[in-house]
């Protein structure tokens, strides 16, 4: 069957569509074109002609207009929509027109930046023209680094090149900063939290070193669908923006289906696991001959999926694509996809992103991506051009998927979250102060952003890591500063896997310092393409992970253990039922332990102890405390109950405020805090310094409580479930309505107000 037909099929079977709660059939639309009001390069002109293109749609001409007079664009239009063309003509206008033109374009992701460049090169072959573009990144062999520098028009890199590998060494850039005519961000929706903060940083001193070499380029941004694409991109960089939101590009007939997986235990409001319903949903697509790609919320996942689609539809050649592949391994994949040699993929969000991976028919989302923005981005992976495609998200049982799926209205309205950065956080910004000065002196009254530094100038003088000479401060330490920042964790080094198996050992995999204790401890199964291998010694000092294949029934899910301590409050307000804080706080966090977990059936099937130091991290907070006024109507009980349930609650609800994932955050309830000595509950940023999340939540406290009161109510368990306050087991039979209670006393304060 096609998929027309087989969603025909679908349609009539009662137990699937009882399962819906939403099933949206967007209508095709047609292309809507506009004519360019600016002439083009006669070649350029040509060129579009020759490669079929008649006319532009309207959100390219917009885009290609702004950037030719000047102005900045922030595109942010659908996947899929053709926004390349909105830097790709401009940049190819100014070169031909003026070959000394340089443009500089930024990717987050290596894959990307390759995938790009590919499709500007074949542009470039179309105009038979001398223009020379490249790519600058970790892999780019010395041997070509200096022809890049004197001769690349366009050099395509990202973030981290750019931070440690270009403007440090700005010097032999002289061409290229001299002759600035473009930067260009792309995927602009994922500079947000701690990297997008590190990022506008970066970009601070990009266009610092650009002023200094008498450029200021025109800047042009794209990013998917978030709430605030233009106020993202002035807040990356400093400068105004023009939006340009409203897409010309056609679109096939697309069917979003919403659909809740079972109730396999209506006492316990437990449901079916969302992994086995996605795998009976995706066979059905890969039986019939339909390219899918599936997505799942974490490593471990993929790898689980993955084992269970490969033994449910042996003849389909599935794979699966997340961090950790090393990246030849990657590129192999994206190629079998775009030839259709590979059927089906599974996939972290790390296939969010626009690299060209082909025309796929169906995607299935295993639980919600924790944004609208990263659903539909997700989705838009699928229907390219004017194809019938389908799309399904998944829910499983916790609070935030199942408020998701059972307001749908919601998710098909407009999305409330905003992608929020801060890159004033004070530790991020001395870190990029020192890479600044590092690259060029600073002068008296000189700000970095809009950020007034001489008192961390002085603060930097005085332990002698910069010299003031006059008006001027200078770089004096030994050392590389940028060398020492990771813009995306707290640490610059990865953890790499060995396999031991063979007489010669090899390595298969990496995972960030961060991540290892929790996933490659001793005694975890680590999976990878579905294989199995089980570590046997985790070497933090060399970064390494020694594993051997084995086969077992059975993966390995780690616990982690957080402990708070308050080190000053900056915000804080009371009202007569409790008063919240924002502040900064200590974290002390350390896996514990770890439970075997059997395939297909999802049972515990034992334990092990994980014995690893603490890590420990200071970041930014909002917390809540109870007023004795609330504590006295409820039992010790009911209490402790309540508050766990709410805490769960927050933890779910709160990132869709914040345009985060749930692992961005760290939830902890104390029924008696040592700092308010009252029931408190703290939300805490789960990075080095915090990235706004905290203060963000104490501005929105009422409608995240509020959502959090609609969950509960819109609920159908007697007692509490995990799409509520929590499975029972944990929360105990009471915490449904003590948290009912809690929320009431809670929004009645301010209701008063």
């Amino acid at each position: 069957m096609n998929l027309q037909q087989l969603l025909s099929a679908m349609e009539d079977e009662k137990e699937f569509t009882q399962r819906l709660t939403a099933w949206a059939k967007n209508p095709s639309r047609p292309a809507r074109y506009e004519p360019l009001s600016v002439q083009l390069h006669p070649e350029l002109e040509r060129t579009i002609e020759q490669r079929g293109i008649c006319n532009l749609y309207s959100h390219q001409v917009q885009a290609v207009e702004a950037a030719l007079e000047g102005r900045n664009p922030v595109i942010a239009t659908p996947t899929a929509s053709g926004k390349s063309l909105g830097y790709i003509l401009p940049i190819l206008h100014h070169t031909l027109s003026e070959p000394s033109t340089r443009s500089l374009l930024l990717f987050p992701t290596k894959a990307l930046a390759q995938d790009q460049r590919s499709n500007i090169q074949s542009w470039i072959d179309s105009l038979e023209a001398d223009i020379s573009t490249y790519t600058y990144d970790g892999d780019t062999p010395p041997n070509v680094r200096k022809n890049i520098r004197s001769a690349g028009h366009v050099v395509i890199s990202n973030p981290d090149m750019l931070h440690t590998g270009i403007l440090p060494h700005h010097t032999k850039w002289v061409r290229l900063f001299e002759n600035l005519q473009y930067i260009v961000i792309d995927e602009l929706h994922t500079y947000r939290g701690v990297f997008g903060s590190h990022v506008a940083n970066v970009l601070r001193r990009l266009l610092r070193i650009a002023r200094f070499y008498g450029s200021e380029p025109v800047l042009i941004t794209c990013s998917a669908t978030i709430a605030n694409p233009r106020q993202l991109a002035e807040r990356l960089t400093g400068r105004q923006f023009e939006l340009i939101d409203q897409s010309g590009a056609p679109q096939g007939e697309k069917h979003v289906l919403l659909y809740n997986p079972p109730v396999v235990n209506k006492q316990l409001g437990i449901r079916q696991n969302s992994l086995i319903s996605a795998r009976s949903l995706v066979r059905r697509f890969l039986s019939n001959g339909l390219q899918t790609i599936v997505f799942a919320r974490s490593r471990l996942q993929v790898e689980v999926l993955l084992s269970y689609l490969r033994h449910s539809v042996p003849s389909a050649n599935i794979r699966g694509y997340r961090g950790g592949y090393l990246p030849g391994q990657r590129r192999e994949i994206e190629r079998g996809l775009r030839s259709g040699e590979i059927q089906g993929v599974v996939a972290t969000n790390a296939l969010e992103l626009g690299i060209d991976i082909g025309s796929l028919q169906a995607a299935v989302l295993v639980g919600y991506p924790g944004t609208v923005a990263s659903t539909w981005q997700q989705m838009g992976r699928v229907g390219r051009g004017e194809e019938v495609s389908a799309a399904f998200l998944v829910a499983s049982s916790n609070a935030l998927d199942q408020h998701i799926i059972n307001h749908p209205e919601y998710f098909f309205s407009q999305s409330p979250e905003s992608a929020l950065i801060n890159p004033d956080n004070l530790l991020i910004l001395v870190n990029h102060l020192k890479c600044a000065a590092f690259e060029l002196p600073f002068a008296r009254g000189e700000k970095f952003g809009d950020q007034d530094i001489e008192e961390i100038l002085i603060y930097l003088a005085e332990h002698r890591i910069l010299h003031r000479s006059g008006d001027k401060w200078y770089w004096m330490a030994e050392g590389f500063p940028a060398e020492d920042i990771s813009l995306r964790s707290a640490s610059r080094e990865n953890v790499v896997i060995v396999d031991t198996t063979e007489v010669e050992p090899s390595v298969i995999g990496e995972v960030d310092e961060f991540s290892a204790p929790m996933l490659v401890h001793e005694g975890a199964i680590y999976l990878h393409e579905s294989q199995q291998y089980q570590v046997e010694k985790l070497d933090m000092e060399e970064n390494k992970a020694f594993v051997r294949q084995v086969d077992v029934n059975f993966y390995t899910d780690a616990s982690l253990a957080v402990e708070v301590g308050v080190l000053d409050v900056m915000r804080e307000d009371a009202s007569p039922t409790h008063q919240k804080y924002f502040g900064e706080v200590r974290l002390t966090a350390q896996p514990t332990k770890f439970k075997k977990v059997r395939f297909h059936t999802h049972e515990n099937v034992g334990w092990g102890d994980i014995h690893l130091p603490p890590q420990e991290m200071h970041t930014s907070a909002y917390w809540v405390a109870l007023q004795q006024s609330v504590v006295r109507h409820f039992g010790k009980s009911e209490l402790e109950s309540g508050l766990l349930g709410l805490a769960n609650l927050l933890a779910e609800v709160s990132p869709l405020y914040l345009s985060c994932d749930r692992n961005d955050l760290y939830v902890i309830n104390q029924v008696r805090s040592p700092f308010t000595e009252r029931p408190t509950i703290y939300v805490c940023d789960a990075y080095p310094g915090g990235v706004g999340f905290g203060q963000k939540l104490y501005d929105v406290e009422d409608q995240v409580l509020q959502s959090c009161r609609d969950l509960v109510k819109s609920c159908e368990c007697s007692h509490g479930c995990p799409s509520c306050v929590g499975a029972i087991k944990e929360v105990s039979h009471l915490a449904k309505e003590a948290a009912s209670r809690l929320l009431h006393y809670l929004l009645q304060a301010r209701a008063a107000d």
